[in-house]
């Protein structure tokens, strides 16, 4: 039921998490996903990838056993331990996750887009009381930074947004990104790059649900192939995409 507020209907709780979640899932959301392509690149030049097809597969492949599976899985426990104040836990995930890097390019992403999601949120609450900006640790500042998978659970709890919800706003959010690059690379037309994103949501959804109950000692991945593709984009001649 939404406030009345001098006799207009302001917006509901659940209304304002889903705006919020809107927000922090957009693929314009100004944090630098769009310059990453996380081997699509390389994978493109090398004819892995010529189609939508094979786009679908990789992705679809990636979601189910690859590092975007890990990312989530861990976003979740951030967002878990940052709503209890749990911050040696949130450390232990976000130290977790930047070791099960394999390569420089993956890491120096991820602490970018962490370092530009959190100056994003104080830029946008300079003021705030949020439990955000009242009891996160001093040297987790901006510059400091975290994995992009810890700042959006630090944002996405500051925001009340349910955490299944973000956990499906992360993996679609990735999903989104990767698309991009696909349209851009292949190329591909935007009619097919958006039903590409309508034929994986089934997957996203199983993902989900398969990362919510995965206990801590069963967080793993296969991804050699993710892995070799960033460490030949590295050294690739041209390249539109952030290495």
């Amino acid at each position: 039921m939404g406030i009345i507020i001098d006799g207009k209907r302001a917006l509901g709780m659940g209304e304002f998490e889903l705006l919020c979640l809107l927000q922090l899932a957009s693929p314009a959301l100004p944090i630098g996903a769009y310059s990453y392509s996380e081997g699509l690149e390389l994978l493109v030049e090398t004819g892995e990838i010529a189609n939508q097809q094979a786009l679908e597969h990789w992705i679809t492949q990636e979601l189910r056993y690859g590092a975007v599976r890990l990312e989530a899985a861990v976003m979740l426990r951030a967002y878990w331990a940052f709503q209890q104040d749990d911050f040696e836990a949130l450390r232990y995930w976000d130290q977790w996750l930047l070791a099960a890097r394999e390569t420089e390019e993956l890491r120096s992403q991820s602490m970018q887009m962490g370092r530009s999601l959190l100056r994003l949120y104080r830029d946008l609450h300079p003021n705030d009381a949020l439990r955000y900006g009242r009891s996160l640790p001093l040297d987790w500042s901006p510059a400091q930074g975290c994995n992009f998978s810890t700042a959006f659970a630090i944002v996405a709890a500051s925001w009340q947004i349910e955490s299944h919800s973000a956990l499906l706003g992360y993996l679609h959010s990735w999903t989104t990104n990767l698309i991009n690059a696909g349209i851009k690379l292949i190329p591909l037309g935007q009619t097919a790059g958006q039903q590409l994103l309508l034929n994986l949501q089934p997957t996203l959804i199983s993902t989900a649900a398969e990362i919510t109950t995965l206990p801590d000692d069963c967080l793993d991945s296969c991804n050699w192939g993710l892995a070799i593709a960033s460490m030949m984009h590295e050294t690739q001649y041209s390249r539109l995409f952030r290495s």
